[in-house]
């Protein structure tokens, strides 16, 4: 399943065309501090909801949708820092947490996971 989910992200990627996205540059070290927000079970735990191919789990969780060619999917990182700050503005009925509004992340740290998920 976890192939048939990569392919089709990639197909995706293929036809929106990646070469129109702009993105601004994001830091080794911000990247690295999304990973670790994404993984992390007392912060971000991305990783119980959603499924990205560098996270290294072995059990990703199935609830959310897979995290995959994001910088396609969100271009604008305004939208998708929206999405991360309050998800139930999008769609009230959404079952994941405003990690922002009830700060559980702060805006530094949803940079990072932003750094972190436009790199995959």
């Amino acid at each position: 399943m976890r192939k048939n989910i990569i392919k089709h992200a990639l197909l995706g990627l293929a036809l929106i065309g990646a070469s129109s996205v702009t993105l601004a540059d994001y830091s080794a070290d911000d990247i690295a501090k999304g990973k670790a927000l994404y993984l992390n079970k007392k912060k971000g735990n991305c990783i119980a909801c959603h499924m990205i191919p560098d996270a290294d789990a072995k059990l990703p969780g199935n609830q959310g949708p897979p995290l995959l060619a994001m910088k396609a999917r969100f271009p604008d990182s305004t939208k998708l820092r929206a999405q991360i700050w309050d998800a139930t503005v999008r769609n009230p009925l959404s079952i994941m947490p405003p990690f922002g509004r009830h700060w559980i992340l702060s805006e530094a740290e949803i940079d990072a996971l932003i750094a972190y998920l436009y790199e995959y």
